[in-house]
C-alpha cells in the first residue's frame, strides 16, 4: 500500500477519535481519554481532540507533498480510516461501555 495511503487512513481514524472528545469538552463532559485515565474533564477532552488533529493534519500535509491540488485515492483511505474508528468504536462501546 502506498505511504500516502496510510497516512491518510490513520488521519481519517485520528480525526474520528478526535470528534467525541470535542463534542464532550464543548458539552463540559467527561470521557476516558490516555491522557487522564476515565474520569478526564473537558480541557483534558479539549486537549486530546486537538492533539488528535494536530496529527492527522501532519500526516495528511506530510503525504500531500508532490501531488496534485485535488484528492485522489487517498480521499478513499481517509474516508475508510474515518469509518474503521467509528464502527470499532460503535461496536466495542456497545459490547463493553466504557464511557457512560
Amino acid at each position: 500500500m502506498h505511504r500516502s495511503r496510510i497516512a491518510s487512513f490513520t488521519a481519517g481514524m485520528l480525526v474520528a477519535n478526535a470528534a467525541p472528545h470535542l463534542a464532550t469538552a464543548v458539552t463540559r463532559r467527561r470521557h476516558l481519554t490516555p491522557l487522564a485515565g476515565r474520569d478526564s474533564g473537558p480541557a483534558v477532552n479539549g486537549a486530546w481532540a486537538a492533539l488528535n488533529v494536530a496529527v492527522a493534519v501532519g500526516l495528511l500535509t506530510w503525504s500531500a507533498r508532490g501531488k496534485a491540488a485535488r484528492w485522489d485515492a487517498d480521499l478513499v483511505a481517509f474516508g475508510f480510516g474515518h469509518l474503521t474508528f467509528a464502527a470499532w468504536m460503535a461496536a466495542s462501546e456497545a459490547v463493553a461501555p466504557m464511557n457512560h
